[in-house]
């Protein structure tokens, strides 16, 4: 009897335990879609996840999320980059919409949204070079002993056709510095980023100069680290501005300049760089 009376209380409690724990609803994510993007590379690479406005997480894409609470729910999904290419500083990208959706939700299924987003219609792309034309628009400094020319090989190009800008690095030809040749009229105190894709066996730094009728002021800010030569993809970075835009209160306009020099050690380099835009509202 000791036994039996053990057993209907473990049972009691399993049953309990059951109906405390519910089966959870999951939303299956894949990649994120951009779709008024002409660049059709991006690293939107997570998602930030809200449902009826408490967050649940950040998830790298693509995953399964397990959600407990069921009903009549609203669903929020953030378009998430990893800030400044750290995969620890995870960041919903401002210029990008989220999906909002209201779903009735029933414990057990399974939901696959598919993320679909776009750029805001009031985001401003002050700069942009995607190499389609042997007009670069990026000037050169004097300094310079290395040019960068726009490049066409399909092997390289992230796809046929298109083009890329192109610097290689020699122990004689070791250093180059170029500017954008607009000057932007960049916000305080609101978002503001430089996108860029590259594919490089020699680092690459990126900055901003913060230009007064005084000074120009010289911000160092984001390095692109070298890939191995033999193994080299394109990647796609986003570079947060704002702190350097809202600090630069004397600044009357900025450019971005990027600057290559021969790694130590190494005999040659190549930087090839695609897709260039600043972006902000």
């Amino acid at each position: 009897m000791k036994h039996v009376f053990i057993l209907s209380c473990c049972a009691i409690i399993l049953s309990a335990c059951v109906k405390n724990n519910p089966e959870p609803v999951w939303l299956s994510l894949d990649k994120w879609i951009i779709e008024n993007q002409s660049d059709k590379m991006h690293n939107i690479s997570d998602v930030w996840v809200y449902v009826d406005n408490k967050v649940i997480g950040v998830f790298e894409l693509p995953c399964k999320i397990p959600v407990l609470t069921s009903g009549n729910k609203k669903i929020q999904l953030y378009p998430t980059i990893r800030n400044n290419g750290i995969s620890a500083t995870k960041k919903i990208y401002p210029f990008c919409e989220p999906i909002v959706l209201q779903m009735d939700l029933e414990p057990g299924k399974t939901y696959s949204i598919p993320l679909q987003t776009a750029y805001y219609a009031d985001a401003q792309f002050t700069f942009t070079e995607d190499f389609s034309s042997n007009t670069i628009a990026l000037d050169t400094d004097d300094l310079s002993n290395a040019s960068i020319t726009v490049g066409s090989d399909p092997d390289i190009a992230q796809s046929p056709g298109n083009g890329y800008g192109h610097i290689h690095l020699t122990t004689s030809d070791s250093l180059w510095l170029g500017y954008t040749i607009e000057n932007m009229d960049l916000p305080s105190g609101k978002e503001v980023y430089l996108e860029i894709d590259y594919r490089n066996s020699n680092s690459l730094l990126t900055g901003v100069l913060a230009i007064s009728s005084s000074e120009i002021k010289e911000n160092p800010n984001i390095s692109l680290n070298s890939q191995d030569p033999s193994d080299m993809i394109w990647k796609k970075i986003y570079i947060d501005l704002k702190e350097i835009v809202s600090y630069s209160t004397s600044a009357e306009y900025f450019k971005i300049y990027l600057r290559a020099l021969l790694d130590n050690g190494d005999t040659e380099g190549d930087i090839y760089i695609d897709n260039i835009n600043v972006v902000h509202f």
